[in-house]
């Protein structure tokens, strides 16, 4: 007989969580009386997807009845230093209740107790036979009720994602630990976002190795005669009565006096007469469609449009939206399967190949004076390209402009982005077409029409919402001059590709092999034996019981054999040094030598993909092959390089690159004199850095040793590391690390300024910015959980730094590329590797290319301190660097 399920649903972490999960769209979400909605829409969205996954028969929302409970009259700290609840969060409170009522789901508060206590006493009252028992919550604190028969979600970043802790789960997170140890956990490191103490100086680590020793917390006090004398013992005989207090203070009430009846809790579905006039008040037009309730407005209206296989002249306006639609991602090889364009007035749509030989549509699409909106400009030119020509004009694209505005949703659908501005007439792509990999066109045309005439409307809808957004939020500028023009760029640059000896990788493919069999077989004589090196459960048994090679980590499935294992037992014995560089070399034959080969079309070019919408930074990734992130830190990696040539005779391979370009604009944002010093008078920054970090008087007394680690305190900086990350990359001390990191702010005052003020101005607005207003919301800034608000934190710093980086190269590829033009140089720019630029240039134009692309890098953007490129070239890539 099947169960029922209970799931038991901790609402105010989830409301806390809902409400940062659209935090960057809070001004976005309001309803017409003004009422700040973002909270309210993402609890509901939560709630709709954990009622899919889950299929509950029974439900119960819990929330804290106040802020005080019998926690506080035990130690009046508990929940101390918490932030207060933003207003905006606040006002909506209400309203997730009254929420929660139309969904039909009963809600329950008590006195003096949390929403956990309440949670863990039906959880473990409930009959198990009868019921599985599911808790969503954000808050960790509730793993400890974790069995087989009750598992814990958590969420985690969005509205869909949450991570689902059972005690195996927790045994494997927390190596070996029992959901009831979690308690013993916050018992001895305390519990930073409740104020629970814990015990001095001793964090989550130490205390997991000292409960798989001694079991509890009362089991350490056991065993504290036994331990060698240490600052932790010390702290230990201290902190006692601390610790069994902490542990007090983290133990889930599970005999809560509740007044609540399991039967009282089934489910039989939301209250319509409630929740639809809820959604009207909150203006969630997408959650009534949803509803399917039989009122005309809440449905998809039908959607006019001509079906049209040869186009007249008078079909096109000068202002229309153009959509394209393939079966795939890779518009470099998929086939187009429709097209459609149109304007408020009237749409066409087609899947006819007459199309591409059609005139008027040709004329149309080259016009750059007749301007057309899309979703994805880069998609489309490239696409078209390959069947009419390379189309001009464009004037909006709803893909990009929606990531300026939202980058945190890397949407590959332009449902995704009308579902984010509550406009309900699209269905997604999946919708119409099938879920997981695209399964082909819809056998019924009407349906596949109407859903390509349902995408220009929305484009055409999106247009102006967007623009006004943009302007509002300064950001036009950056849409209009930055984004919008390197899209273009990109197009070309993708649609020239770079030209593949295949030959070669041929060749280095047997290199490899030979390569691969000669370590392998050194493998096999350490070892004593042969056996499968890409087995982890073979090579664990290998180096841990057969060579007794200490154990750094286990997991459910025996010994850990990842990277980071390996690199800390180096030193322990030549095997592992050669099981690195078998895997790495193994590596780069499968994922760049063999992969670079699948990929090469019959042009003889690979023809990579730059997203220009993934990342938060502004940074382009390559895709299908990714030709970013080649290792070149091996000579094997860098050899990949020698593969890529220019595709003709006596032409050469350019590449120019910028110079420690995040540390001049650091120098330029953060005024700090010493920096901007350092690189006017063009000095080794690293150097520099070494001299007054370290009280180094003369430059020739810095040792390549000395620089390195200046380099390591410099760039770590950027990126806001801790003393620890620092310590770790250095092989040094805590101590030392910290002490490094302190005298740097000390003699970089401008730096730390720089530093306290991101933060601060990321807390008040809740976004980082660039020099050229490209946005990073950061939804944690304000977090309680210290985790979560130091990672914000860091990003608040460093975002800015990379961001304008990325807006800077570019600018310059803006500029290069129209120098280009201008001059008719036979050059190509042909790739983008993050502060690179790779050209193939005739030779006769090497020199006044050279010229061209160091006087435009260079002047890009007028710093504090001077921008500075390093070029060089060669007959490949490898040459070429």
């Amino acid at each position: 007989m099947a169960k029922n399920k209970l799931l038991l649903v901790d609402g105010n972490s989830v409301a806390f969580r809902a409400f940062y999960a659209l935090h960057s769209s809070l001004e976005r979400f309001k309803n017409p009386s003004g009422l700040h909605t973002n909270a309210i829409y993402a609890f509901n969205l939560m709630f709709e997807n954990v009622m899919e996954k889950e299929r509950p028969s029974h439900v119960l929302v819990a929330f804290d009845a106040g802020k005080t409970t019998f926690r506080n009259e035990m130690y009046e700290e508990y929940k101390g230093g918490r932030a207060k609840t933003p207003g905006e969060l606040n006002e909506q409170l209400p309203y997730i209740r009254e929420l929660i009522n139309g969904l039909g789901i009963s809600y329950y508060e008590l006195k003096n107790f949390e929403a956990d206590d309440i949670i863990g006493t039906l959880a473990d009252q409930v009959d198990k036979d009868k019921f599985d028992v599911t808790i969503l919550t954000g808050d960790r604190d509730l793993t400890q009720l974790a069995t087989e028969d009750v598992k814990v979600a958590i969420t985690k970043k969005g509205v869909s994602d949450t991570e689902d802790y059972t005690p195996a789960h927790i045994a494997e997170k927390y190596d070996g630990l029992k959901p009831k140890q979690i308690i013993d956990m916050k018992g001895l490191a305390g519990d930073s976002s409740d104020n629970i103490p814990g015990v001095t100086k001793i964090g989550d680590k130490t205390a997991i190795k000292l409960l798989n020793q001694y079991d509890s917390v009362e089991g350490v006090y056991e065993h504290i005669d036994e331990m060698k004398q240490s600052k932790m013992k010390e702290n230990l005989i201290n902190d006692k009565e601390t610790a069994l207090l902490s542990k007090k203070l983290a133990t889930i009430n599970i005999s809560a006096p509740i007044d609540v009846s399991i039967d009282s809790l089934k489910y039989e579905g939301s209250d319509l007469d409630k929740l639809v006039p809820f959604y009207k008040e909150m203006n969630f037009r997408t959650f009534l469609d949803n509803l399917d309730v039989g009122e005309e407005e809440n449905k998809m209206e039908d959607i006019l449009f001509e079906v049209v296989d040869e186009p007249t002249e008078e079909m096109f306006t000068d202002e229309m939206a153009l959509y394209v639609e393939m079966l795939g991602e890779n518009y470099h090889v998929e086939d187009i399967v429709g097209l459609a364009w149109g304007n408020d007035k009237k749409i066409y749509v087609t899947k006819s190949d007459k199309i591409f030989e059609n005139k008027a549509f040709k004329n149309w699409l080259t016009d750059k004076s007749r301007a057309k909106r899309v979703y994805n400009a880069k998609s489309t030119q490239v696409a078209l390209n390959r069947y009419v020509a390379l189309p001009e004009g464009f004037s909006f694209d709803v893909l990009v402009a929606a990531y300026l505005l939202d980058n945190t949703d890397n949407t590959d659908d332009i449902a995704g982005i009308c579902a984010h501005y509550d406009y309900q007439d699209i269905q997604s792509d999946v919708a119409v077409y099938g879920k997981g990999a695209k399964k082909g066109l819809p056998e019924d045309d009407e349906t596949f029409f109407a859903h390509l005439a349902r995408k220009i409307k929305a484009i055409q809808w999106l247009t102006p919402r967007l623009e006004g957004e943009l302007k509002d939020k300064n950001q036009l500028d950056l849409y209009k001059n930055l984004e919008a023009p390197i899209s273009s760029i990109l197009a070309e640059m993708e649609i020239t590709g770079i030209t593949v000896d295949a030959q070669r990788l041929n060749q280095m493919k047997d290199e490899f092999a030979q390569s691969l069999q000669k370590i392998e077989e050194k493998i096999f004589e350490e070892a004593g034996e042969k056996f499968n090196i890409n087995s982890p459960k073979q090579l664990g048994h290998i180096l841990f019981e057969k060579m007794n090679l200490p154990v750094i980590k286990k997991t459910k499935t025996g010994y850990s054999t990842a990277v980071d294992v390996l690199e800390q037992l180096k030193d322990k014995s030549p095997i592992v040094e050669n099981i690195l560089k078998y895997r790495q070399i193994a590596k780069i034959q499968s994922t760049y030598v063999e992969g670079l080969l699948k990929v090469i079309l019959q042009d003889g070019k690979v023809h990579t993909r730059y997203l220009q919408t993934l990342t938060q930074t502004g940074r382009l990734s390559s895709v299908d092959p990714n030709l970013q992130n080649i290792p070149i830190r091996l000579e094997e990696g860098r050899k990949i390089r020698q593969a890529f040539i220019p595709q003709k005779h006596n032409w050469v391979i350019y590449s120019s690159d910028y110079s420690q370009i995040e540390l001049r604009v650091l120098a330029h944002v953060s005024k700090d004199e010493h920096l901007q010093e350092a690189f006017n008078e063009n000095q080794d920054i690293h150097a520099s850095t070494a001299m007054r970090v370290f009280d180094i008087e003369k430059p020739e007394d810095v040792t390549p040793n000395i620089r390195r680690q200046a380099k390591a305190v410099n760039f770590g900086i950027v990126y806001g590391i801790s003393d620890y990350g620092l310590s770790q990359n250095l092989g040094i001390s805590r101590k030392e690390a910290k002490n490094y990191i302190d005298t740097y702010f000390e003699r970089y005052p401008g730096v730390k300024k720089y530093m306290n003020d991101s933060v601060e101005q990321a807390k008040e607005k809740g976004f980082a910015e660039t020099l050229y207003h490209r946005r990073r919301y950061l939804e944690d800034i304000n977090s309680r959980n210290f985790n979560l608000r130091s990672f914000a934190e860091r990003t608040a710093i460093n975002s800015p730094i990379q961001g304008s980086a990325a807006d800077i190269l570019k600018i310059a590829m803006i500029e290069l590329d129209k120098q280009l033009k201008e001059k008719q140089l036979e050059s190509n720019m042909l790739l983008q590797v993050h502060d690179e630029l790779v050209f193939e240039v005739p030779e006769s134009e090497l020199k006044a290319l050279d010229q061209l692309v160091k006087e435009v890098m260079e002047n890009a953007v007028h710093l504090d301190v001077p921008l500075i490129t390093e070029s060089s070239w060669g007959k490949t890539w490898y040459d070429a660097k």
